[in-house]
């Protein structure tokens, strides 16, 4: 199973210089200035391999919105999950137009053992994965860094953004148990992002000292001072209210509680879900909803909340909702899976009626957060419901990834625009006519019976050619590199070769021979790769590749150390030591891929052998004495490697090379 491996800053910092040339020096910065030329281009630019047209551009219209007090440019996010555990992936939402990020939960238990795959969104979406993968002190320097890189972006603003359209809010999540939420390295790590300075400090650190002006830019020392707990199925009701007590005594924070969809009853969530949306495969445990929190414990613990918060001088918000638990009824995930998480569509019915029914009971008085099958068509109706933020998971792990959010944010002007509205709380006070919460309730009134959310609607999957995915050469739709939420998948520029097909053998003691296969003919001048070290085998490029195979299982890798490398052992791949060194592994076993000149020379601690670069044609090898007869060498795949290595270490927006050490 692959591990995520953080990627340092300077590493993050330096690809950013090289891919935005813009940022020598200080970069363009137009804060308090308005917008400039750039405001609107460049569109053919990339960052993380995310297309400069990607990019939100701004809007002539306030899209800003109020999160516990606190400014955020745009009422879009990242939910709490794969979109929000690293720095690059919140740089890239950002990007996108991300001013609200839900960082992924942590809990005590930071050594979880997650199934792969873990994410199946083939039409509506089921993971298996609920917590982040990285140590809780990893999360914390990672949640750090991303706060350094996104207030750098601010700075360096490429796009000339206005000042207004830089604010950003960072919300904690944590789980799932008192014992837990108190235990002394989850109070640490909460309170050493609601006092950030120390990790902010050791995140700068990574920079070295060329790199360093880019991170010389004003950024708050509090990365958060707001944090969403998530309670998992079946925590009692005294313990969440103890939790969320101690959240907001004992950390001064604000405290917004995530509630499960479970709350609407097991009759009401089956007949909507089987009935009315026509999932009939969908099936529930009812002990879940009856070891789960309880309408009457949840309205009476969040007026007793309001109260401590109060006191506090901190509020209190609500967030519905989590994902729903159903029972495993595919073979995508292990069978060892019983149950799996649903989200998506139907999610978005049951949460829409949720957050209805809980906004009435609370008087309109509690804000209100909404995640649930966010996408473009539906954002700007749920910010005109009064929800903020409205976060978003399963859309971006469909193809365009993090590019879908202008759209969100473009629609949501041209509502604005359609009612007259020049800010956020001008649109939602037009909407609603006067009577608060009215447009909320004819919301979740109206989207049952809507197409798009139905079964029928939703049961199409991407379509699968009758063709093996290849180590080299595809289709070319690109779509691995926009759904991984990591960025570990990437697209690399190479010219088209035809390598001669010899495999270096041992024959006797001491003695090898050269078998001349079929010529391996590198025809696309886009290879796709996949950087191992942020890459955690969820799956999600394996669902939309329309050949069989899956991108993260077969396409080259590249790892970011040798530690990594060695750590993997399952995993072939290429660590890249010096510009012209490298070490690798193919077929299980580790070599070591020198270029002089124009030749190559390999060797796997059994063979060497000395190879053409351009063709890997062998041009001389030797064997150990102790070799065993039948022992094998693929020179052709040594060689395309180095090619993929030259190539690589040429092309400075490939991830792989962020953290080699000649680059640093």
């Amino acid at each position: 199973m692959a591990e995520l491996r953080p990627i340092g800053l300077g590493d993050l910092l330096g690809r950013l210089q090289r891919e935005w040339p813009s940022t020598q020096g200080n970069g363009p910065s137009t804060q308090g200035n308005g917008p400039s030329t750039q405001r609107h281009g460049p569109s053919k630019q990339r960052l993380f391999d995310m297309e400069g047209s990607d990019f939100w551009r701004g809007s002539p219209l306030d899209l800003g919105v109020s999160i516990h007090g606190q400014r955020a440019s745009t009422p879009v996010g990242p939910a709490a999950g794969p979109h929000s555990q690293l720095a690059q992936n919140i740089a890239m939402a950002w990007l996108g137009g991300s001013r609200v990020v839900e960082l992924k939960t942590v809990q005590i238990n930071d050594q979880l053992v997650i199934p792969r795959p873990c994410i199946d969104v083939q039409n509506i979406a089921f993971n298996v994965e609920w917590s982040q993968e990285l140590r809780l002190e990893q999360s914390a320097l990672e949640y750090a860094k991303a706060w350094l890189l996104v207030h750098a972006l601010a700075a360096w603003n490429p796009l000339g953004l206005k000042t207004s359209e830089l604010d950003t809010v960072f919300d904690l999540s944590v789980g799932y148990s008192l014992a837990g939420v108190q235990s002394e390295r989850v109070a640490r790590w909460i309170d050493s992002l609601r006092d950030g300075r120390d990790l902010l400090a050791q995140a700068k650190q990574q920079v070295p000292t060329h790199l360093a002006h880019l991170v010389d830019v004003p950024v708050a020392d509090c990365v958060s001072r707001t944090l969403t707990l998530s309670t998992f199925h079946g925590c009692p009701a005294d313990e969440i209210e103890k939790i969320a007590e101690h959240l907001l005594v004992a950390h001064d924070l604000d405290v917004v509680l995530k509630l499960n969809p479970t709350l609407l009853g097991h009759e009401f969530v089956a007949h909507t879900l089987n009935d009315v949306l026509g999932y009939k495969e969908l099936r529930l445990r009812r002990d879940d909803f009856e070891h789960d929190l309880q309408w009457p414990d949840a309205l009476a613990l969040i007026e007793r909340l309001r109260t401590v918060a109060k006191r506090q001088g901190r509020t209190l918000g609500v967030k519905v909702s989590n994902t729903l638990v159903v029972e495993n009824h595919k073979d995508f995930f292990p069978a060892s899976e019983k149950v799996m998480y649903l989200s998506g569509q139907p999610l978005h019915v049951l949460t829409s009626e949720l957050g209805a029914r809980v906004d009435a009971a609370l008087n309109h008085e509690v804000p209100l957060s909404f995640s649930a099958g966010i996408d473009a068509l539906n954002f700007a109706d749920v910010v005109a419901c009064g929800f903020a933020p409205v976060t978003v998971c399963t859309d971006l792990l469909r193809p365009g990834g993090y590019g879908r959010l202008p759209k969100y944010l473009a629609k949501l002007q041209g509502e604005m625009e359609k009612v007259g509205a020049a800010n956020v709380p001008d649109f939602i006070a037009a909407k609603n006519a006067g009577k608060p919460g009215q447009f909320l309730q004819d919301y979740a009134k109206r989207v049952p019976s809507e197409a798009r959310y139905s079964a029928a609607k939703n049961s199409a999957i991407p379509r699968r050619l009758p063709k093996d995915l290849q180590y080299f050469d595809c289709i070319d739709c690109g779509k691995c590199v926009p759904v991984c939420p990591n960025g570990a998948n990437f697209a690399l520029q190479v010219t088209p070769r035809q390598l001669v097909g010899d495999v270096v053998v041992v024959c006797g003691p001491g003695q090898v021979e050269v078998e001349h296969g079929p010529a391996q003919v590198l025809a696309a001048t886009r290879q796709f790769m996949n950087f191992a070290d942020a890459c955690n085998e969820c799956g999600n490029c394996d669902i939309f590749c329309p050949e069989v195979g899956g991108p993260y299982r077969v396409k080259p890798r590249f790892f970011s150390t040798e530690a990594s490398l060695h750590e993997s052992p399952h995993l072939d791949g290429l660590w890249a030591q010096t510009a012209t060194a490298a070490v690798g592994r193919i077929d299980g076993q580790q070599v070591t891929i020198t270029r002089t000149g124009s030749e190559l020379t390999v060797n796997d601690g059994q063979i060497e052998a000395r190879l053409d670069a351009l063709t890997g044609a062998v041009l001389a090898a030797t064997c150990t004495a102790t070799a065993p007869v039948g022992h094998q060498l693929p020179a052709w795949r040594a060689a395309a490697l180095g090619l993929l290595l030259e190539q690589a270490l040429s092309e400075p927006t490939s991830v792989q090379v962020s953290n080699s050490p000649q680059l640093g």
